[in-house]
């Protein structure tokens, strides 16, 4: 479930869009990408366990408190990845920087001179396409290039894979969702372990010959918001040098390695915090209104600036200048979110009210629901701007809560009540700011993920926003779940009907068709935002 989650994230991605943290190349599904490639090279062995020859090139990097960690080169399959790579370690440009993102059973992301996610260039500078090849796979001890939607953008930016090693049932599940492996893939995933959905989509270009155990002790560090170490894992050096024929220790099992206990995270220490999102407006409280051309009723949204107020002044005050007037919704996926707020109208748009982007943060009392509100981002919530979604998602049954839980999602009893009912996407929490909540016409919202699409997730048909105006609640019906619109159903605001909503998570279960469209990256939620 988790894995195919990733190929939305970078439908969240504004501008700089970014990512290892996708799993979509060229706006298609890494599950289809790495599908197309495996089903057209059967037959082709895997390389990232092959020894280097005496005298090859290899990459020495030394990473502060941890030690050395050496990697093999493949330039016969990724050329310009090695050319890059290497000429940007003998410039010294590595040296100082840190892994800006770290996932536990995933992977460590560096690379970026900004430190934030959203810097870096080529040693040409801008990007570069450095392409994939079927010989080279996500294992345990790749290296590879975060990108921002397809390996033509390519940069300075890097992760190293940790992943997690597969069982025959993990493993049949990826196929059955449309991945397709090799009996040598499947052979290595489940001994080494590594990251197959990203198989496809992403530059794989080295492998840990040496201190694979080093990279494992690294992911096991406590991270905060946007998965960011909380003290900094610095590179202090990557250089160039030879192999004179040293032991060789691929696998983990080579070393004499105890995993960590986990740290304890963020999540386990608000894990009795209530979900705010079905808290009803007061009287008197400034909402937003949402027209669409050619709906016959409004969105409207309650606000949270106790919990998002950088959020919600941005959003207030683009609304009042008349900024989302007359944009579209410039990418729909059926059963995750609708996506506006770009002038441009193709994602690569958009600014806040005070130009440029901003850091929304993040709260737990705020999580994606279905109806929620939030920003787009680049790979961090520090590069919000004018680009927003309104969350569809879909309900999650008991088993599909329990493997969020298996793959390290810590959801609370609140959050488990609501997803299983009023539905949404819990994959997102902690990585975008969510900042309101549609309390009526969200039967709008879910008719809007209906709408046909081209392959980029472009409505057909312009899905045009009227006007957004700032208003005031006045008492109108609160109608927070999408079973409030179906027919017949009470959907009043008299204070019965508002205490109900402050008090309860959920009313009845969300009667929207579902699909697998959009399961699942955390956090393991996006390998490497660039």
């Amino acid at each position: 479930m988790y894995k195919k989650a990733l190929a939305f994230i970078m439908c969240l991605a504004a501008a700089s869009a970014c990512v290892t943290s996708c799993g979509s190349s060229n706006n298609t599904s890494s599950s289809e990408n790495q599908a197309s490639v495996t089903s057209e090279t059967e037959s082709v062995e895997v390389a990232n366990f092959t020894a280097p020859n005496k005298g090859d090139t290899i990459i020495i990097m030394n990473i502060k408190d941890y030690g050395e960690v050496k990697f093999r080169l493949f330039p016969e399959y990724a050329e310009k990845g090695v050319e890059n790579f290497v000429e940007l370690a003998k410039k010294g440009y590595y040296d100082g920087l840190t892994f800006h993102r770290v996932i536990k059973d995933f992977m460590i992301q560096g690379g970026d001179p900004e430190g934030t996610g959203t810097g870096g260039e080529s040693v040409w500078g801008g990007k570069f396409d450095g392409g994939t090849d079927p010989h080279l796979i996500h294992a345990a001890g790749a290296l590879a290039y975060a990108n921002s939607g397809s390996t033509s953008t390519d940069g300075s930016q890097f992760y190293i894979v940790t992943g997690e090693v597969y069982s025959t049932e993990q493993l049949s599940s990826l196929e059955q969702s449309g991945y397709s492996f090799t009996d040598q893939q499947k052979e290595i995933y489940s001994t080494a372990g590594g990251a197959p959905w990203l198989d496809g989509s992403y530059t794989v270009f080295g492998q840990v010959i040496d201190g694979l155990d080093i990279v494992f002790k690294a992911q096991n560090v406590a991270t905060g918001q946007n998965d960011k170490p909380e003290t900094d894992l610095i590179i202090e050096s990557v250089k160039v040098g030879e192999y004179n024929g040293e032991e060789i220790h691929w696998y983990l099992s080579d070393y004499d390695y105890v995993p960590e206990t986990e740290p304890e995270t963020e999540a386990a220490t608000q894990a009795n915090v209530e979900a705010a999102n079905f808290t009803a407006p007061e009287e008197g409280e400034t909402i937003v209104t949402m027209e669409l051309e050619g709906y016959d009723h409004p969105v409207k949204f309650k606000l949270f600036p106790e919990y998002a107020d950088k959020g919600v002044e941005n959003f207030i005050e683009l609304a009042k200048k008349g900024y989302y007037d007359g944009l579209t919704f410039h990418r729909v996926i059926k059963d995750f979110m609708i996506q506006g707020g770009d002038p441009e109208g193709n994602g690569m748009g958009g600014e806040s009210v005070w130009g440029g982007e901003f850091d929304g943060g993040t709260d737990p009392h705020l999580i994606h629901a279905a109806g929620a509100l939030a920003y787009a981002n680049s790979g961090s919530t520090a590069t919000n701007g004018s680009q927003f979604y309104i969350v569809t998602g879909e309900v999650y049954s008991d088993d599909e809560i329990k493997e969020l839980q298996d793959y390290g999602y810590g959801l609370t009893d609140s959050q488990i009540e609501i997803y299983s009912t009023a539905g949404g996407v819990p994959w997102l929490d902690g990585g975008y700011t969510v900042f309101g909540q549609v309390f009526d016409g969200l039967d709008i919202v879910f008719d809007v993920q209906n709408v046909d699409t081209d392959d980029n997730d472009k409505p057909n048909k312009d899905v045009k926003i009227k006007s957004m105006t700032v208003e005031e609640y006045s008492g109108e019906p609160v109608r927070f779940y999408l079973s409030d619109y179906a027919e017949g159903s009470t959907t009043g605001s008299d204070e019965d009907k508002e205490e109900d909503s402050e008090t309860t998570t959920a009313s009845d279960e969300e009667e929207a068709e579902t699909t697998e469209a959009g399961t699942a990256s955390e956090e393991k939620t996006t390998a490497a935002e660039e």
